[in-house]
């Protein structure tokens, strides 16, 4: 089964951004004029607050996102009525699937992607040169890459609402989703010693550190990360059996279930994984494979989902 966040394309998509620590968020230099409107979020005051324009000067009303995540900000800030076409990974909203969605964001077709005459293509990393190739044609390129923390989720929101022409329902959608936020991490459960978890992308192990926004949802609830450190420079390492049973998490969040079918079930069949705080307590988590890996405004649902599983996990032996 085909999954936007296997290894090889989660990997590919997040290695590309786990450097960018900033707001920064590459444009086609022919495209739009900076702009950032994350001023009253993220406390960020550089740029100015006009919406970003297409190379003629106008909002634009053919977009193209090559990006599942990116899809889902752009449908968020009522901008559905300009994207003509989005990847074949998106897939939510289910109103995505009404627009063509043949496209690949993974190996991008230049010419088919011409052929649509778009006056924005927005994607998430540009490992392709798509900025350059497509500003060859004179098409411009909006690019944000997986974020490493939640201010630079807002920036992204807040900048796809200034290109587009929708920077107050942008900001709207910042503040909602603070607000959601806060209320799940108050309710969690407080626990006088921190537990410790292991999150999986995969069945062959990889995993996340607290620098991606994945481990920082996680951080929100004070949980330790056992992927911290274990490889220098590379936020998204591959563990080992062993080491992860050595380790002995309290908590294993699965976000290959829909994937690869991994399961409570599943893990606890590993060899030796049975004898895990995680497995003994009933502590194995499952969350959605799609919310876990998109930072969009379902990085909500993601956060709710991991306050959710804390406050019902059963208490440990």
């Amino acid at each position: 089964m085909k999954r936007f966040s296997s290894l090889a394309a989660l990997t590919a998509l997040l290695l590309t951004a786990a450097a960018c620590g900033d707001d920064s968020i590459s444009r086609s230099t022919d495209s739009v004029k900076p702009s950032d409107t994350t001023a009253e979020t993220t406390g960020d005051t550089s740029g100015d607050t006009t919406a970003e324009t297409t190379a003629t000067g106008e909002l634009p009303v053919a977009i193209i996102s090559l990006s599942p995540t990116h899809t889902e900000m752009l449908f968020a800030i009522g901008a559905a009525d300009q994207i003509i076409a989005v990847d074949d990974q998106s897939n939510f909203p289910a109103e995505a699937l009404d627009k063509p969605h043949e496209l690949s964001g993974f190996e991008p077709n230049v010419e088919a992607i011409a052929a649509l005459k778009p006056d924005l293509v927005v994607i998430a990393d540009d490992g392709a040169d798509l900025t350059g190739q497509l500003g060859k044609l004179g098409i411009p390129v909006w690019s944000g890459p997986a974020p490493a923390t939640f201010d630079d989720v807002y920036a992204q929101i807040e900048q796809l609402g200034a290109a587009t022409g929708h920077i107050g329902e942008a900001a709207e959608l910042v503040g909602q989703m603070q607000t959601d936020i806060d209320v799940a991490i108050a309710a969690a459960p407080v626990t006088t010693e921190p537990a410790s978890f292991y999150h999986e992308l995969d069945p062959t192990l990889y995993s996340v550190t607290s620098n991606t926004f994945i481990g920082q949802v996680y951080g929100l609830f004070g949980l330790v990360n056992l992927a911290d450190g274990v490889e220098e420079g590379n936020d998204y390492p591959q563990l080992n059996a062993e080491f992860i049973i050595g380790a002995n998490p309290d908590l294993i969040f699965l976000a290959d279930s829909k994937c690869c079918g991994e399961s409570p079930e599943t893990v606890a069949a590993r060899d030796g994984w049975g004898g895990t705080n995680a497995v003994i307590n009933g502590k194995v988590i499952v969350v959605d494979d799609d919310i876990a890996s998109r930072w969009g405004p379902r990085l909500v649902d993601f956060i709710q989902a991991v306050s959710i599983a804390l406050a019902k996990a059963p208490a440990q032996a």
